[in-house]
């Protein structure tokens, strides 16, 4: 089995447990701006610390990053943070599971991205297999009280944080790809790292602007954010392995497999249950998997 495909799963469940932690700070402590800082706050020093002793142990150096690459990663980096914001403020509206599957509206968003900036196409087959998960989005986007399916505030902030994470995606695909060095493993951590730094940097600004109080919020709840930013630096690695070494449409759509990762825990964890529509929705998506991966 490829590599990208192997990553690209471990950051699928690493992201979801990040998501759950994000959901119980949201809930109980934090608002929507410092639950999406307790990821960087806590990640940013050890993705540091990992890429700085990784390149000591290996003899590499730091590679020389051009201008290119600063406005791919800087792009992806604030991308990233509107997105996980709208995803976090998408919790209040609809249950866990659908909250995520919303989110993956980013798959197709995300081709249509690298086809227009990286000029990256895909095959027929990964076109079905995309089209099958995006069908299965489309079912699970319907409100449980009826309605409209998507001209509502759900809906909007699900749409939202796809395309964000859309855009963050190739962004950071880009930045990898403007490394000149082989070694995926140095590419994607230098990656991780710079954007790492710039959202811990970005964010504390914004929060010391509009709510100081929040930062300390953040690190008084160090014991769950601490694991957000150690399950959000585990997972980000991951993704930015894969997006070093695949097209990020076919990452992002392998990526779907969190939503069997989410549904266990939505039923487990959050003893949410799913309606027969959603159940449908999701066996759509894991299709798509499937389908992909024997694309490939």
């Amino acid at each position: 089995m490829s590599l990208w495909i192997l990553v690209t799963i471990f950051a699928a469940f690493m992201q979801n447990l990040r998501f759950m932690l994000q959901k119980h700070l949201k809930a109980t402590k934090l608002s929507t701006g410092g639950a999406t800082f307790s990821r960087f706050l806590f990640s940013s020093p050890l993705v540091a610390l990992g890429i700085l002793i990784y390149l000591n142990a290996t003899g590499s150096e730091w590679p020389a990053l051009s201008v290119w690459f600063w406005g791919f990663a800087l792009a992806g980096g604030v991308a990233q943070i509107v997105a996980t914001a709208c995803v976090v403020a998408l919790f209040a509206e609809r249950n866990f599971a659908v909250g995520i599957v919303f989110k993956k509206t980013e798959v197709v968003l995300t081709a249509l991205i690298g086809l227009i900036i990286l000029g990256e196409g895909l095959s027929l087959w990964g076109i079905i297999a995309i089209a099958i998960g995006f069908a299965g989005v489309v079912i699970l986007s319907d409100p449980p009280e009826g309605g409209a399916r998507f001209f509502n505030k759900a809906a909007g902030f699900g749409l939202a944080s796809g395309l964000l994470f859309g855009v963050s995606a190739i962004g950071y695909r880009g930045a990898a790809l403007e490394i000149t060095s082989t070694n995926v493993l140095l590419r994607a951590g230098v990656t991780l790292a710079v954007v790492t730094a710039f959202q811990t940097m970005l964010m504390a600004a914004w929060l010391t602007l509009r709510d100081a109080g929040e930062i300390g919020r953040v690190i008084a709840s160090w014991r769950v954010s601490a694991l957000v930013g150690v399950t959000s630096m585990l997972g980000s690695f991951g993704w930015f392995t894969a997006f070093a070494l695949q097209n990020a449409a076919y990452v992002k759509a392998l990526g779907q497999v969190e939503l069997v990762f989410t549904f266990v825990g939505s039923y487990f964890i959050f003893k949410e249950r799913s309606t027969k529509r959603e159940i449908i929705g999701i066996a759509l998506i894991i299709l798509s998997i499937f389908a992909l991966i024997a694309a490939l």
